[in-house]
């Protein structure tokens, strides 16, 4: 659905992306992630046709997104971080004004606009101005109008930015619901809990470059495989700690009272032997296992390396 190749953006000195590398398939959800500056944004302002990269290649459903502004703005709807609305205007009135744009007029625009309401859950706002909406239902409304034409993709900012908890949950599962229905959507958020709950695939961009990507599932594995295994001795805990020591894939062993926590460089069945020489040496243990990680570790150690590199 989406192809995005070398990348590149310079805002005069400055190199927003270098060498942006993705690749999105028809009903996944990407959690978009990276710190501020990293180059977000201008990726998303460009896969949606508003801004025009230095070179790279980018092409949505098989269209050159430099060579088919027309066929590209029907297969993409867009809902930037800052957007705004029409106060005057009436939420329907506001959604069938968005829809004439398209080309959908009269009946059928009333019709589309009813429908989108319900699916974000304002079609009992119709009539109410737009201006008395809360912000979680603007952003909502706001999402409800970039979906007026259909399309394949769904390219969204910061969708729950500013938003309280309970106008967070909405969006989500709003937003897992269309993803459930078969459509593509890319969504940045710096909320990465919900982002790891609502996701199907994560990309983490940092310095303008793709430095993780892959399904939620692959990434959490990976990640786990480098924490630190944890083992509960119940008796015997000098002799479990001179056995670590004499194995070549033990390393930075720390002690917390009957807790023994490892660095371990082995695979799962390095593990399970481990665990048979701790047994036959009557070292008994209650529990051993890797600690886990979470997607907010993972983006804490990219961020603080790059902090570093400045």
């Amino acid at each position: 659905m989406l192809r995005i190749q070398n990348l590149y953006k310079r805002y005069g000195d400055y190199i927003a992306l270098n060498g942006l590398n993705l690749y999105l398939k028809k009903g996944e959800l990407l959690g978009f992630v990276g710190p501020n500056g990293a180059g977000k944004t201008t990726t998303m302002r460009i896969a949606a046709g508003l801004l025009k990269a230095d070179s790279g290649e980018i092409y949505v459903d098989g269209i050159d997104v430099n060579k088919d502004q027309k066929k590209l703005k029907e297969k993409i709807g867009y809902m930037p971080d800052f957007f705004g609305v029409y106060d005057n205007l009436k939420v329907i009135e506001y959604m069938e004004f968005y829809a004439s744009m398209y080309g959908i007029i009269g009946n059928k625009a009333k019709q589309i606009s009813m429908e989108l309401m319900d699916q974000v859950n304002l079609s009992d706002k119709a009539n109410d101005y737009v201006d008395e909406l809360s912000r979680g239902m603007k952003q909502r409304l706001c999402l409800a109008r970039s979906l007026v034409h259909n399309p394949d993709l769904l390219i969204l900012d910061e969708p729950a930015s500013g938003l309280d908890p309970r106008a967070r949950v909405e969006m989500k599962t709003i937003l897992k619901n269309l993803s459930d229905n078969g459509r593509t959507i890319i969504v940045s958020s710096h909320i990465l809990p919900e982002l790891a709950q609502m996701c199907t695939t994560i990309g983490i961009i940092e310095k303008g470059r793709m430095v993780v990507n892959g399904t939620v599932d692959e990434i959490m594995t990976k990640l786990n495989a480098t924490n630190p295994i944890i083992i509960k001795v119940v008796n015997n805990q000098e002799e479990a700690i001179t056995l670590l020591k004499t194995n070549p894939l033990v390393e930075n062993i720390s002690i917390k009272e009957n807790s023994i926590s490892i660095g371990f460089l082995g695979d799962e069945i390095e593990e399970a032997k481990l665990i048979r020489t701790l047994v036959e040496n009557n070292v008994y243990l209650s529990s051993f296992s890797r600690e886990e990680g979470d997607l907010e570790s993972l983006f804490m150690q990219i961020t603080a390396h790059a902090e570093q590199e400045v």
